[in-house]
């Protein structure tokens, strides 16, 4: 029997990298998708998702845990009145002085692992795909995207699925340049992709994650086609 993936997919470019990665080791067929709401201000990720769903024919699942972070003050959450930082992570985190940046939702990734875990065991997937990368975890931005992280929950994943289920972060060593270069050889549809906090008509382009994208694409020297989209 073939085995099959669940993706963590949220319609960004390192989740669309991970959704092509999955479909070219275990097939278009073996490859399930996971989107989840979470009272994100940027809902629009939620619908680039359902477009590049539609692009490879793939049928996803969406799982809704709002309830969950009612109680967070993260700029990243529509209930939450606080304005999300512009500029890089480099230099929120000066601001923050070492503390995770104010759109680090709590627990966020260690909380979609496991309700995936559950959701993958159920579908007979072996494997979990989630896109952190090491730009992310750099100077402890979203400690839920590090190595220690990722060890720590792949092993608390494996022993718990019976040993039946891993996860895999193929980028938790990798660059965002380097997710992109990865994309654009697998020809991701980036042009469908979203990763603006702010969830505008037009990436924003100065927050954390508009910042780390543009500079990716650049480093491939090519455009940003999500821009030229818009």
């Amino acid at each position: 029997m073939a085995e099959k993936a669940m993706v963590l997919f949220s319609g960004g470019v390192d989740s669309t990298t991970c959704l092509g990665l999955a479909m070219e080791r275990f097939g278009r067929e073996n490859v399930i998708a996971l989107s989840i709401v979470y009272g994100q201000k940027h809902e629009k990720e939620v619908e680039s998702a359902r477009k590049i769903l539609e692009y490879y024919g793939i049928k996803g699942l969406e799982l809704d845990l709002t309830p969950i972070f009612a109680h967070s003050d993260c700029s990243l959450l529509s209930h939450s009145h606080r304005e999300i930082s512009k500029g890089s992570y480099s230099d929120q985190l000066k601001e923050q002085k070492g503390a995770p940046v104010t759109t680090y939702v709590p627990f966020r990734n260690g909380l979609f692992l496991a309700s995936a875990a559950s959701m993958a065991l159920s579908m007979g997937c072996s494997r979990i795909y989630y896109g952190a990368h090491g730009d992310d975890a750099a100077g402890n931005a979203y400690p839920d995207c590090g190595e220690a992280f990722f060890d720590g929950m792949n092993q608390a994943v494996y022993e718990g699925s019976g040993r039946a289920l891993r996860i895999e972060a193929p980028f938790i060593n990798r660059d965002k340049a380097r997710v992109v270069a990865e994309g654009l050889r697998l020809g991701v549809p980036y042009e469908l992709t979203w990763s603006c906090y702010e969830g505008g008509e037009r990436p924003c382009g100065r927050c954390g994650t508009c910042i780390d994208r543009q500079k990716a694409f650049e480093a491939n020297h090519v455009a940003d086609p999500a821009l030229r989209a818009g």
